[in-house]
C-alpha cells in the first residue's frame, strides 16, 4: 500500500510545482460558482423559495458539487496515452497494480485540489453568498461516507469508458459525452429538485445521483432512517456492479492488446 500512496505523493508534489495553475484554478473555481449562483438569483427573482427549495439549497448543492468535482478529479486520458504510446505493456510488467496506480494518482491529485484549489474559492464564495451548515455532525459524516463511495462510483465509469481505447483510436469524444451525461444526471449543473419527476424516476435507475446529489441530501438532512441505508446500498450496489463491467472490459482488452503485440 505504501507504493501507491507514493504514487498520489509524486502527484501531489507535481502539482505543487506548477503554481500559476492552480493559482488559476482557484480563480475558474470562483468564476463558476459565481456564474451559477447569478444565474439562480436571477432566476430566483429575488424569492427565497420555490416549489420548496430555498435559494440557499441551491448554494449549497453548488457550493458541495464544486468541491466533489476537485476532489473527484481524474486524468481521464491517462490509459489511452500509454496504449498510444506504447507504453502500456512495460506498465503491466511492473510489480504494482496498474488500475491501483490510476486510482492513487487520481487521489494526489484530488486532493491537491481540494486543498489548493476548491478551499479556498469556497471560503472566497462564501462570503459574497449563502450556504446552509449541515445537518448536524452526523449528517456530514454521513454525506463524506457518502462523497467516498460517490467518488468510486464515478472513478469506475471513467475507467469503463478508458478501456474503450483499447478498441478506439480516440476516446476522448466518448469521455466528453460521459461528461456531459454525468454533470447533468448527477446534479452538479442542475439540482435535481427541479428535474421533472419522470426524469428523476428514470436517474434513480442510473447511478449518476449517487456521485454528487446523494452527498449533498446527506449534508442537508433530506434523507432520513430507511432513505438513508437505501441510497447506501444503491451506491454500494453500483460499484459492484460497475466494477464487475470494468474488469469484464479491461481482461477482454488487455487480451486484444496482446493479440496485436503478437
Amino acid at each position: 500500500m505504501s507504493t501507491y500512496i507514493q504514487f498520489a505523493a509524486i502527484k501531489f508534489r507535481n502539482n505543487m510545482a506548477y503554481r500559476f495553475e492552480y493559482i488559476m484554478g482557484i480563480l475558474n473555481t470562483v468564476l463558476n460558482f459565481l456564474v451559477y449562483w447569478c444565474i439562480y438569483k436571477a432566476l430566483y427573482g429575488g424569492a427565497n423559495e420555490i416549489d420548496g427549495i430555498t435559494f440557499s439549497m441551491v448554494t449549497t448543492n453548488f457550493i458541495i458539487s464544486l468541491g466533489l468535482t476537485n476532489a473527484f478529479s481524474k486524468n481521464e486520458m491517462f490509459l489511452q496515452d500509454k496504449i498510444k504510446q506504447g507504453t502500456i505493456a512495460n506498465e503491466l510488467l511492473k510489480p504494482v497494480n496498474f488500475k491501483f496506480r490510476m486510482l492513487f494518482e487520481d487521489l494526489g491529485d484530488g486532493f491537491f485540489k481540494v486543498l489548493f484549489n476548491f478551499l479556498p474559492a469556497v471560503i472566497i464564495a462564501m462570503l459574497f453568498t449563502e450556504m446552509e451548515p449541515p445537518a448536524g455532525i452526523l449528517g456530514f459524516i454521513l454525506c463524506l461516507a457518502s462523497a467516498v463511495l460517490g467518488y468510486i462510483v464515478l472513478w469506475y465509469i471513467s475507467f469503463i469508458v478508458q478501456t474503450l481505447a483499447f478498441w478506439l483510436f480516440n476516446v476522448w469524444g466518448v469521455m466528453t459525452i460521459k461528461n456531459v451525461i454525468v454533470n447533468i444526471f448527477s446534479g452538479a449543473l442542475l439540482p435535481l429538485w427541479f428535474m421533472p419527476e419522470p426524469v428523476l424516476n428514470i436517474i434513480k435507475f442510473t447511478p449518476f445521483d449517487s456521485i454528487f446529489f446523494t452527498p449533498v441530501q446527506l449534508y442537508l438532512g433530506q434523507l432520513q432512517g430507511y432513505e438513508i441505508l437505501m441510497n447506501f446500498g444503491r451506491q454500494v450496489l453500483w460499484i459492484a456492479i460497475l466494477y464487475f463491467i470494468g474488469e469484464l472490459l479491461w481482461n477482454k482488452g488487455i487480451k486484444r492488446l496482446v493479440v496485436q503485440g503478437g
